[in-house]
């Protein structure tokens, strides 16, 4: 399910255009993991999170990186998919996070175009949706997005977490 390792994600380029300069050499270590189109997904990638941070010895952050990618695979499932997307169909959300000796990045890559929208429930704390973009930003030092370029299309959205 997940690929450890150093190598390069596929979306970094896109990911690094809104990141601080992170030199790709430094980073320390990556994962990832792709994700099917159903809501079962959001479930996996926090799993997949906590292994991955407890092996990276990450104790400090441990919450809030787990809540992020909660939200921020919610909103994929929910609003980059198209209606129609198969459910067997290849999955087409990906979960990548990468480690820098003083940083972590949550990212998460989506088929769809569209640009984040934060909903209008940050007043209203009862409400069962539109509060995922506002906890993001609660929670993560910094959050951002960019659109895919060459082959890939769609969008990454990611959230910066700093140790």
């Amino acid at each position: 399910m997940g690929t450890n390792g150093s190598a390069m994600l596929e979306p970094y380029d896109a990911l690094r255009q809104g990141l601080p300069p992170l030199a790709p050499s430094a980073v320390s270590s990556a994962a990832s993991c792709a994700l099917a189109a159903r809501y079962e997904a959001v479930r996996c990638a926090r799993e997949f999170t906590r292994r991955t941070i407890a092996d990276w010895d990450v104790p400090e952050r441990f919450d809030d990186v787990c809540l992020v990618v909660s939200e921020l695979v919610t909103n994929a499932l929910r609003h980059a998919l198209p209606a129609d997307t198969p459910y067997g169909q290849d999955p087409p959300v990906r979960l990548h996070l990468m480690r820098w000796a003083s940083r972590v990045v949550c990212a998460v890559r989506d088929p769809s175009n569209d640009s984040p929208v934060a909903g209008e429930a940050e007043d209203d704390f009862s409400a069962e949706s539109g509060r995922g973009l506002f906890l993001v930003d609660s929670f993560s030092d910094s959050w951002g997005w960019h659109p895919l370029a060459g082959t890939l299309s769609g969008k990454v959205v990611w959230a910066l977490f700093s140790l």
